[in-house]
């Protein structure tokens, strides 16, 4: 969505950041798909999902603008905003845990079906 509608990810790039807020919504776009396509395929995933918990902890900025931003909208988008906050935090735990568990080996291969 970043790439179809970037607006409303252009909105909730920190002010704080250098540059145009466009760049930032595309470049972060470009980050979670390369993300997605890493955790995806199995040669990769210990890397993506490290690369996950990053990406999802270097969004949260945006989460908290958000947040700030939306102080005077409906109570329901509010709501929304305020609820993305604390969701960073399984996001984080899921990508460190996929990341663990793609290191552990396949030991499917090496197990011998009985005669």
């Amino acid at each position: 969505m970043h790439f179809v509608v970037p607006r409303p990810y252009d909105a909730i790039v920190p002010r704080s950041l250098p540059g145009k807020p466009r760049t930032w919504t595309l470049v972060s776009g470009a980050a979670e798909l390369a993300v997605a396509a890493a955790v995806a395929s199995p040669r990769t995933r210990r890397a993506g999902a490290l690369a996950a918990a990053g990406l999802f902890t270097v969004v949260f900025p945006a989460n908290v603008q958000m947040a700030r931003d939306w102080r005077d909208k409906p109570a329901a988008l509010r709501l929304a905003a305020y609820l993305r906050l604390p969701l960073q935090v399984p996001l984080v735990i899921w990508a460190v845990q996929v990341s663990r568990a793609a290191e552990l080996p396949d030991c499917t291969d090496a197990v011998e079906e009985p005669a």
